[in-house]
C-alpha cells in the first residue's frame, strides 16, 4: 500500500527531526531527505508537499546550501523553516540580509501577531508565542508574497503566496515552545497539501515487515540485543519478519547496570528466538583500560561490537546481515550532511570502516523514542519491555568519567541500582523519562564516623521529555534526593558526595559523555 508523502529537506539544523516527527504525529507519512537529494529522485517520490527545514548558514554566502530553483516549478506545496523560509525568499527573487541591530534579529520566545485569514493559520489564535532563532533579516520579500504574520520588531515573520502554495516562517512551529506549532503544520499538511491522513504505526510495522522480508530473503540475520527499549522492539519487529533466520546475540560487555545481564537472559529465554549471550566483559575491560577521552571509549566500543558479532557469526554459519536498533536521535546527534556531531553513538559514528556482513539493517532509523514504544505496543511486546529505562549501548562506560575499572563499574552499578530503587519507591518513575547515576572522577574530602574520607563525587541525573531531542530536568522532592544521597554514602563504599544535576537539553545532553 502506498502514502502519500511529504519530503522534509534537511540544511542541517539540530531540530530538523522533530519536523518529521510532527508530520507523523498528524497521521501523514514523511520522509527526511538532505538538501543534495537531486530534484528527479524527489519527483519520482510523488510529494504532496515539501516542508524545507532550518540551518545554521546564511543563504547570501557563497557556500550556503541551496535547492534547484525548479523544485518550485513542480505546483507542489512548500513549507519554508527559518532557514528555509529564507531561501525561498532568496530563490524566488527576495532580498535576505544580515540583521544590522536588535529590531530585525530575533531569539527564544517571542509574542506574534497572525492573520488568520492565511491557510497556516486558519482557526488558530490571532496572538500567541513563538519561538525565534533567526540573525538575518528578509529585507525584500518575493513578488507575489504578502506578510501573514509579525512581532513587535519583525514585521516579516511569515510570508505566503497562496495561489502557489508556498508559505515561510521565520519562526520554529515544531518545537514545544511555540504556541499551535504542530497545528499549523497540520494545516500546512491539510488545508494546503491535501493530505487524508492514511499512515499509522500500524502501517510503519507492515510496511517495515514486508521491506525486510523483500531484503532478507532466505538470508540469515544476526541481531544486535541489549534488552533495552530499542534493540528488543527491533528483535520482535525481526522475529515477527523472518522468524528462525534470526539470531540475537546479546553481547554482556560487562558494562550493564546491576544484574541486567540475568534480567534480560531470563525475558527473552521465554521467546521462540535464537537467543545467544556472549560473556566478553574481560575482553571490554582490556580494550578500555587507561581510556579516559569519552569518543574514544565510544568508537573502542563499537568497534568490540562488530567484531563480537562477526566471531558469532561464523560460529553459527553463513550469517548475511547484522540489525541494529539505531533510531532517529542517535542519527543526529552522531552527524548528518551539514548537521553538527553532538557525540558519536556506538552503532552509528562508532561502526568501524569495514564490517564483515553484507548490509546492516536499521528498521528503527527513522523513529524516535515514544514512536519506537508505540511500535513495540504494535508488535504485542510487554508494557515492562516497551517503557524501560533507556540505556546507552556502550552502556555504564559513559557514565563512569575518566578511566574505567571493574570497581569503579560495580561501585556506579551499586548506587545506580539505590537511585532507581527509591526513585520507583516514591512513584517518581512515572514522570521521569529517564534518570541514572554518574560516577564522576572528582574526588573529595568528606568526614565519616571520626576519620576523614577522600572519595568519589557521584552524579544524580533525570529528565522530562517527550522525544529526547530535548529535555528539562526533573524536580524529584528534596525528601527523595534526601533519602537517595543518605543510602549511597551509607551503603556504597567508595562514595561521600552526591550532587544532582540540574542542567536542561540544551545546552547540556542527557547522558554526562
Amino acid at each position: 500500500m502506498s502514502h502519500q508523502t511529504v519530503i522534509v529537506l534537511d540544511f542541517g539544523g539540530q531540530y530538523n527531526q522533530l519536523i518529521a516527527r510532527r508530520v507523523r504525529e498528524c497521521g501523514v507519512y514523511c520522509e527526511v531527505k538532505p538538501y543534495t537529494t537531486s530534484l528527479e529522485t524527489l519527483k519520482d517520490m510523488e510529494p504532496i508537499g515539501f516542508i524545507f527545514t532550518g540551518g545554521p548558514n546564511s543563504v547570501y554566502d557563497e557556500k550556503a546550501p541551496h535547492v534547484d530553483p525548479a523544485i518550485f516549478e513542480l505546483g507542489v506545496p512548500v513549507l519554508g523553516i527559518c532557514y528555509g523560509c529564507q531561501l525561498m525568499a532568496h530563490t524566488l527573487g527576495g532580498r535576505v540580509t544580515a540583521a544590522q541591530d536588535d529590531t530585525a534579529r530575533e531569539y527564544g520566545k517571542t509574542e506574534t501577531y497572525y492573520d488568520t485569514a492565511c491557510k497556516l493559520f486558519k482557526g488558530l489564535p490571532a496572538e500567541g508565542v513563538s519561538w525565534m532563532s533567526h540573525g538575518d533579516y528578509m529585507e525584500k520579500v518575493p513578488t507575489g508574497f504578502t506578510l501573514v504574520a509579525h512581532s513587535d520588531n519583525c514585521p516579516n515573520v511569515a510570508i505566503a503566496d497562496e495561489i502557489r502554495g508556498f508559505y515561510g516562517v521565520q519562526f520554529h512551529p515544531e518545537v514545544n515552545h511555540t504556541q499551535h506549532g504542530t497545528d499549523m503544520i497540520h494545516n500546512f499538511l491539510y488545508e494546503v497539501c491535501g493530505a487524508v491522513g492514511d499512515w499509522s504505526m500500524g502501517d510503519y510495522k507492515n510496511t517495515a515487515i514486508r521491506a525486510i522480508r523483500e531484503k532478507v530473503g532466505d538470508g540469515k540475520v544476526l541481531l544486535a540485543l541489549s534488552g533495552g527499549v530499542d534493540s528488543s522492539v527491533a528483535a520482535a519487529l525481526l522475529a515477527e519478519a523472518v522468524g528462525n533466520q534470526l539470531t540475537c546475540v546479546f553481547v554482556d560487555h560487562g558494562l550493564m547496570r546491576k544484574n541486567e545481564g540475568d534480567e534480560v537472559e531470563a525475558a527473552f529465554s521465554k521467546w521462540d528466538i535464537n537467543f545467544v549471550r556472549v560473556d566478553a566483559e574481560t575482553r571490554f575491560l582490556l580494550k578500555l583500560a587507561g581510556v579516559a577521552e569519552p569518543e574514544h571509549k565510544r568508537k573502542i566500543i563499537g568497534e568490540e561490537f562488530i567484531r563480537v558479532f562477526e566471531e558469532e557469526a561464523k560460529k553459527i554459519g553463513r550469517v548475511d546481515y547484522l540489525v541494529q536498533g539505531t533510531i532517529y536521535p542517535d542519527v543526529i546527534e552522531s552527524g548528518a550532511g551539514d548537521a553538527a556531531v553532538i557525540k558519536s553513538h556506538h552503532n552509528v559514528g562508532g561502526l568501524p570502516d569495514y564490517v564483515d556482513f553484507k548490509e546492516i539493517i536499521e528498521p528503527l532509523r527513522l523513529l524516535f523514542k515514544d514512536e519506537v514504544r508505540q511500535l513495540g505496543r504494535e508488535l504485542g511486546l510487554p508494557e515492562y519491555l516497551v517503557m524501560r529505562q533507556p540505556f546507552p549501548g556502550p552502556g555504564l562506560a559513559i557514565r563512569v568519567i575518566g578511566d574505567l575499572t571493574k570497581e569503579k563499574l560495580d561501585t556506579l552499578r551499586d548506587a545506580d541500582a539505590i537511585y532507581r530503587e527509591e526513585i520507583a519507591a516514591a512513584g517518581e518513575d512515572k514522570s521521569i523519562n529517564q534518570y541514572f547515576a554518574v560516577l564522576t572522577n572528582t574526588r573529595s574530602v568528606g568526614v565519616m564516623g571520626d576519620g576523614r574520607t577522600y572519595d568519589y563525587t557521584l552524579a544524580l541525573r533525570a529528565v522530562t521529555t517527550s522525544d529526547f531531542m530535548t529535555a528539562d530536568w526533573a524536580r524529584i522532592p528534596y525528601d527523595v534526593l534526601d533519602r537517595i544521597s543518605t543510602r549511597i554514602v551509607n551503603e556504597v563504599p567508595g562514595i561521600n558526595r552526591i550532587v544532582y544535576d540540574i542542567t536542561s537539553k540544551p545546552p547540556a545532553t542527557i547522558e554526562w559523555e
